[in-house]
């Protein structure tokens, strides 16, 4: 299913009825899952985070626009964030199967109804801007409200749709920005001074724009057109300023992470933490706006674990909390990864996963016909994996093995994403099958309903065979790392030797659901997974063959 993330935000945060009724018309739209409502007193202003499909994210994102022009009077607004409407900005940011493009071209749909049938200014951003010129939302920005009435009327910044001028509507309404961009996180850093100065200097050192150099005499140095020169910024794709939060009577770094990936969330905190040491002030915490991707944390919880001299190859619920704990994100207030993670707030783990082994063993022995051998084969992948990660982390900080604890470490990390991938398709298995028994139980009385009947099917069949390939050449990827397991700790051989042999038997069996399934499918890829298939399970058979060989020698020597 595509899966688009929409964050509208909107210039109040202090009025609760407000709030609800533009979170209520956003809702009320039919297949939006409203995430998270995080409105700021001090800002006047809530960030609201709701995913859908493709055409469900604009008709959501035009409901609370026109809601926000409905009851939100921009004439009579202040607040500590920069901000030019109603609805300051709405980003759409792809989320599953979504393309960078295809949000572009959703934001100008929108930007069009907007403009069109709402009578608002509307500029369109980043992936979606005009001109390169408009791609910076601080550009676009510029100005603010309070500069409106000016804007609108220079031609160089005539809106991307709704109209050229300061009319009653945009006196009211103020201009949206809309647009298209990858994930952005909204974070600040806690500080222990009221002194605003302060937190504003360390908040220029460390973003991209960085800050203005001054002479020997204090004054800003200047270009040969006036303009001040700026020396760059610690950090690419980071915007930061530095404000006074009267609710928690301290000042904060407050962030923009426009690719997290460019530069992490844990690096420009610690960053932070060092020039505020310069500064004699001290970082206490953290704060989320909004929510940050399931990747930002990992990654940060690795990073910290590195810092420890531990394995970094760490379940993810013990990552997130290390990351939670060495960020402060619990400096404020409660912190809950479920609620705050994007991903597990779209959805955790799946059903068969999230039962515990009795459960899920009870159920296998029922009359159901799923689960099956599909999800038995990627629950052993899950398993062996595991077992992979254990002795990685058996091994590293071992004394004696010293000579493998990078390996050990960057072992480990890659075990745990296979066994993440493994437990998915426990449930992608299942998922399959039962798609294609609804897929058989389709009508068939008209011509419509048989065609349709026949691509369903179709459909569910390749589903059925990939997603055991999926698990059959993943398992393959696990054969190397299990070798690196096998020279590690001794005391723990015989688990590598068992994590061979459930590799052996996650791939084996996710053989036997590829073949079955092929038995009935007719399509022209046919070959092609069977060769696929036969290739993978031959580079399993080897290698496990080898590691067992070698791991039955060692405990019997």
């Amino acid at each position: 299913m595509k899966l688009v993330e929409c964050v509208p935000n909107f210039s109040e945060g202090r009025d609760p009825e407000v709030i609800k009724a533009i979170t209520d018309a956003i809702a009320a739209v039919d297949g939006v899952n409203l995430l998270d409502v995080d409105p700021g007193e001090a800002t006047n202003r809530t960030v609201v985070t709701f995913v859908a499909s493709p055409e469900a994210a604009v008709e959501g994102a035009f409901a609370g626009i026109a809601k926000a022009a409905e009851l939100i009077d921009m004439s009579q607004h202040t607040g500590t964030h920069p901000r030019m409407g109603a609805t300051d900005v709405c980003p759409f940011v792809p989320v599953r199967g979504v393309s960078m493009e295809e949000c572009a071209a959703l934001a100008r749909s929108l930007a069009a109804r907007v403009g069109g049938e709402l009578g608002i200014p509307v500029y369109l951003y980043e992936a979606a801007a005009s001109s390169p010129e408009r791609q910076n939302l601080a550009k676009v920005r510029s100005g603010e409200y309070e500069g409106l009435t000016a804007k609108l009327t220079d031609p160089a910044w005539a809106p991307d749709a709704g109209p050229a001028a300061f009319n009653e509507q945009a006196k009211r309404s103020g201009a949206t920005a809309i647009g298209a961009r990858p994930f952005l996180i909204a974070y600040n850093v806690n500080l222990n001074t009221r002194n605003v100065r302060k937190a504003m200097k360390i908040a220029a050192l460390v973003r991209e724009k960085g800050i203005l150099q001054k002479d020997a005499d204090g004054e800003i140095v200047r270009d040969a057109e006036g303009k001040g020169i700026r020396t760059p910024g610690l950090f690419t794709n980071v915007k930061a300023i530095g404000w006074f939060i009267e609710e928690y009577d301290r000042t904060q770094v407050s962030i923009n992470f426009t690719d997290y990936r460019v530069s992490p969330v844990h690096e420009v905190v610690d960053a932070i933490r060092r020039v505020a040491d310069q500064e004699g002030v001290i970082v206490t915490g953290s704060e989320l706006v909004g929510l940050i991707p399931q990747e930002a944390m990992l990654d940060a919880g690795r990073y910290y674990l590195n810092r420890q001299g531990v394995n970094p190859g760490a379940p993810d619920d013990v990552l997130i909390e290390t990351a939670i704990r060495s960020l402060g994100l619990r400096d404020l207030g409660p912190f809950d990864p479920s609620e705050a993670i994007v991903e597990r707030r779209i959805g955790g783990d799946g059903p068969l996963v999230s039962l515990t082994g009795r459960q899920f063993v009870d159920m296998l022995s029922s009359d159901a016909p799923a689960p099956g051998g599909g999800s038995v084969a990627a629950l052993c992948g899950a398993m062996s994996a595991g077992l992979a990660a254990m002795v990685g982390q058996l091994t590293t900080g071992k004394k004696g093995y010293e000579g493998e604890w990078a390996a050990m470490n960057e072992m480990a990390v890659a075990a745990q994403v296979l066994k993440e991938g493994f437990l998915a398709d426990v449930d992608a298995d299942t998922a399959a099958f039962d798609s294609y028994l609804t897929a058989r139980a389709m009508p068939k009385k008209t011509d419509g309903d048989k065609q349709a009947r026949r691509k369903a099917i179709r459909a569910a069949m390749i589903a059925t065979i990939e997603v055991p390939l999926r698990v059959l050449e993943r398992t393959a990827e696990v054969m190397p790392l299990i070798a690196v397991a096998a020279r590690g700790n001794k005391n723990a051989r015989s688990d590598a030797g068992v994590g061979a042999l459930t590799a052996r038997a996650c791939a084996e069996g996710a053989w036997y659901n590829v073949c079955i399934n092929l038995q009935g499918f007719k399509g022209p890829r046919g070959p092609e997974f069977r060769q696929r298939a036969d290739a993978a399970l031959e580079t399993v058979e080897a290698a496990s063959a080898a590691i067992t060989a070698q791991v039955r020698q060692d405990l019997t020597a």
